[in-house]
């Protein structure tokens, strides 16, 4: 049983208190499948280094799938204003977190998002709060970016979104190939920024600056 909630929280509660929590029965399905693991590797999950260890793994892995579930309304929550503005707004160099749902290992990079309004703008860190809602997942890097670009199409109507996600991939650096400089670039395109050249110049062009 994990426990959760006493007056002496640790590093751990504290970081993750106010997330959106699992049930108590799937975090313990969760700590009791991580046992389990540790055994089959050869591991004593009773010695003191490990004890703690598949509580612990579990509420790690309830943080980092949370995107699972949070609403995309809620977290956007009316921050979406009126404006007259018509030039490219770009938010660059939005870190990111994931987990490849191909062996569940991390891969670390930045997004970096823009759009053109069409008479409405979204707030600054509303742009961040969505890449993390997609990132909380587990995910493919090309899915990862055409879900932020479409969710902000969506939402704010825009003439065009662009994003462009930059990313290194655990799964390829620590088992497999084993390259360590490698990174993937995706990149998703709507609206004007798909249609018109001059546009999309320019937004490569912002991405160099």
């Amino acid at each position: 049983m994990i426990q959760r909630r006493n007056s002496n929280l640790d590093i751990e509660e504290r970081f993750t208190r106010d997330i959106n929590r699992l049930p108590e029965k799937d975090l313990d399905q969760i700590s009791r499948a991580y046992r389990q693991l540790l055994e089959s590797v050869g591991e004593d999950a009773d010695r003191e280094g490990l004890r703690r260890t598949p509580d612990r793994a579990a509420r790690a892995f309830e943080f980092l799938t949370q995107g699972y579930r949070q609403n995309l309304e809620e977290i956007i929550n009316d921050a979406v204003f009126a404006s007259d503005a018509s030039e490219i707004i770009l938010v660059k160099d939005i870190e990111l977190y994931s987990l490849c749902e191909h062996h569940l290992l991390p891969f670390i990079g930045r997004a970096h998002v823009a759009y053109i309004p069409n008479g409405k703008v979204i707030g600054l860190s509303k742009v961040a709060r969505i890449v993390d809602v997609f990132a909380r997942r587990l995910q493919i890097q090309e899915n990862l970016t055409t879900q932020i670009a479409e969710s902000l199409m969506n939402c704010l109507e825009p003439s065009g979104v662009a994003v462009v996600v930059e990313a290194k991939h655990l799964c390829m650096m620590m088992r497999g190939v084993e390259k360590q400089n490698s990174v993937m670039k995706t990149s998703c395109l709507l609206g004007t920024f798909k249609d018109d050249a001059r546009t999309r110049s320019e937004f490569l062009s912002l991405l160099k600056d």
